[in-house]
């Protein structure tokens, strides 16, 4: 059975850029001092008119443009991890395909997850290319929860941020992936959801009203319990962590960095502290790109190896919307 890795990431950040100060505008109650510190971001890509699959197809050239010995021949499965499609059917997947102008031999298909989206696309594409069914896994994020937020939430627009990364998984390359633990929670679905525009509610219900804090609650837009999030991470996050270290082997000492799915900093810094993490092996840098969904663990992949930090074992783990969560170990030369 053959190995796999990651042998290169990229991503693409929409131009439209809103910072805190344009948030404040928006909803004078706040302040840019009171955004930061609530979730610890300055400022979010926002990608407007640009679809899915323009942001999917916008990844994979940086992709092929940032590794020019990467050729599209190559390529034979593109995997896309999305919940905001171009359509309900085709797949956004094959629209990328023909963008980059792939091979017909290649598969392509989509995967609707959240947070931990990330991991569950490496754990598919790691058994595509251990057990010989592809050799070259151009796996891609693109979410733009922006687009399902209401216009005055305010707090979901201080938190999210649209993106896309493109990631080959090889079967050589500078990060090894290693044995997965993955999990799901399909109880608490209802904690973070958007009811509307699925098979079972189609059409918009246009119902909606506000809570005592002036705070937007609609069918037809992203609907997020923050507290119950919040439990269910404290509650699943230390086990899995400790699950990943004993399923590789592995001891809390072995690891040199811990990249988790960026949600917003006042909960990383809490699981940071739970579990005991050197700050120095914390990677965090959400600052000036937000909460991106699946996309904000490949982003800080991609940054924290152009910043020398890659190296040795790393453990990566997303947790949020389904609910569901999953980690890994990468072992990165």
């Amino acid at each position: 059975m053959a190995e796999s890795y990651i042998k290169a990431i990229s991503y693409y950040l929409p131009s439209t850029v809103k910072t805190n100060d344009d948030l404040v505008k928006e909803f004078p109650e706040w302040t840019v001092e009171k955004i930061a510190s609530k979730v610890g971001v300055n400022s979010r890509h926002l990608a407007g008119s640009e679809s899915i699959s323009d942001m999917a197809t916008a990844a994979a050239l940086n992709l092929f443009q940032e590794n020019p010995r990467i050729s599209r021949e190559d390529i034979d499965f593109v995997i896309l991890c999305t919940q905001s499609p171009d359509y309900i059917l085709p797949p956004t997947a094959c629209i990328v395909q023909a963008n980059l102008s792939l091979s017909t031999n290649c598969g392509a298909f989509d995967f609707n997850l959240g947070c931990s989206g990330y991991e569950y696309g490496l754990a598919v594409a790691k058994g595509l290319v251990d057990t010989g069914i592809a050799k070259n896994v151009l796996f891609i994020t693109s979410e733009s929860y922006n687009k399902h937020i209401h216009p005055k939430d305010k707090g979901n627009k201080t938190i999210f941020g649209d993106a896309a990364t493109a990631t080959l998984i090889s079967t050589d390359g500078f990060a090894k992936i290693g044995d997965f633990v993955l999990g799901t929670d399909g109880k608490g679905a209802e904690n973070l959801i958007v009811r509307t525009g699925g098979s079972l509610i189609p059409h918009k219900l246009e119902d909606t009203r506000f809570d005592d804090n002036g705070n937007p609650i609609s069918s037809d837009h992203l609907f997020m319990n923050g507290g119950e999030i919040f439990n269910f991470t404290l509650r699943v996050v230390p086990s899995m962590v400790r699950d990943t270290l004993s399923k590789n082997k592995l001891s809390k000492e072995d690891i040199n960095l811990y990249v988790f799915h960026q949600a917003n900093t006042f909960m990383l810094n809490h699981l940071r502290k739970f579990l005991r993490i050197d700050p120095d092996k914390f990677f965090i840098n959400m600052e000036n790109i937000g909460n991106t969904v699946s996309s904000t663990i490949p982003i800080a992949l991609a940054d924290a190896k152009s910043m020398g930090k890659l190296h040795g074992k790393v453990l990566i783990a997303g947790f949020g919307v389904g609910l569901s969560w999953g980690a890994t170990i990468l072992d990165c030369n």
